[in-house]
């Protein structure tokens, strides 16, 4: 089957790869769209240490078309939304509920084959099944929304809470959504692309400016989220917690980024800094909301490429052309 396939570090090529099976309580999906995401690109890098090469794709959607020999849940035929989260349920972290800091925590397109590819292999209890109105190419947006959620069980928002957010790309305007829906009082974003800011306008921002300085809130905000990873927005959220604010790290910042703190000022003001890693009891209620009607898709997926262009698609997305651009093999 053709695959998009990150060789080395810094190498990401379109090939020939051996065709999926599946073991007793596994399906293999025929993917109709895979999203890009940062984590794609800390692959690139040669961050999160998997072993390369590797076929990336960890947002991804599709058909079932091979069940194993141990599968009920599903047929094929059935249209799935694929968790791509491994867990080995063991360690003192699953045994805790803290399954995202498994201790030999893994994921389909990050530490195995994913779903830039033709066709992917998922344990069943991995896969939702979609419902009749929701088109199968739109629902790779399910997994980013999935660690939007969490992002948000993290915070525990309270009502009448103003927020500011840093980046409009498709993880900060999926937090914008979430905030108008978990009863924030106002939601700000920052972003230093026009492009993307005018998004963040057309969904209903409170207010959208390249900079914080431009916005109007003397008191600071109750909750600051990074949705960046970049080290100088981050440093200047920091400064933006409001007394009794919380600060959510939910960007992914590069291994080697640094940040001061200011820690009689957490102290004094009972600042909270806390973060928010992937996704956690968070995929099939991130369904529901996405069935429901919580985001646009023709909204939030601004390109959708065959997957002859990966390579392509890969470069835009380091560029930040966009929001969300997916791969439809």
């Amino acid at each position: 089957m053709k695959a998009a396939i990150i060789e080395s570090v810094g190498t990401a090529v379109v090939g020939e790869v051996p065709d999926p099976t599946p073991g007793p309580r596994d399906v293999v999906v025929e993917v109709a769209a895979c999203g890009l995401c940062g984590t794609d690109l800390h692959i690139l890098q040669g961050e999160f240490a998997p072993t390369l090469p590797v076929v990336p794709g960890h947002e991804f959607a599709g058909t079932v078309v091979a069940v194993g020999t141990a599968v009920t849940e599903v047929r094929t035929g059935d249209r799935v939304a694929v968790d791509p989260s491994l867990y080995c349920y063991e360690c003192r972290y699953c045994r805790t509920g803290h399954n995202n800091l498994c201790e030999r925590w893994a994921a389909i397109g990050v530490t195995r084959a994913g779903g830039a590819a033709q066709y992917a292999v998922a344990p069943v209890a991995n896969c939702v099944r979609l419902p009749e109105h929701v088109r199968t190419e739109d629902a790779a947006l399910i997994e980013p929304l999935s660690c939007a959620v969490r992002g948000y069980d993290v915070l525990r928002a309270r009502l009448g809470a103003h927020v500011l957010i840093y980046g409009s790309g498709t993880m900060g305007l999926m937090m914008l959504e979430l905030a108008k829906r978990t009863g924030a009082a106002s939601v700000d974003v920052v972003d230093l692309n026009p492009d993307r800011l005018a998004t963040a306008e057309q969904l209903g921002v409170t207010g959208a400016a390249a900079h914080a300085d431009e916005l109007d809130r003397p008191r600071r905000w109750d909750v600051v989220v990074d949705a960046t990873g970049n080290a100088a927005a981050i440093q200047d959220g920091l400064g933006r917690v409001a007394k009794a604010g919380t600060f959510l790290q939910f960007g992914v910042a590069d291994y080697d980024t640094r940040v001061t703190i200011d820690p009689y000022r957490i102290y004094n003001q009972e600042i909270t800094i806390t973060g928010s890693m992937a996704v956690l009891h968070s995929y099939e209620r991130a369904a529901e909301l996405f069935a429901n009607g919580v985001l646009d898709p023709d909204v939030f997926i601004s390109d959708r490429l065959p997957l002859t262009e990966y390579p392509q698609a890969l470069a835009r997305f380091a560029a930040g052309e966009g929001r969300k651009i997916v791969v439809l093999p």
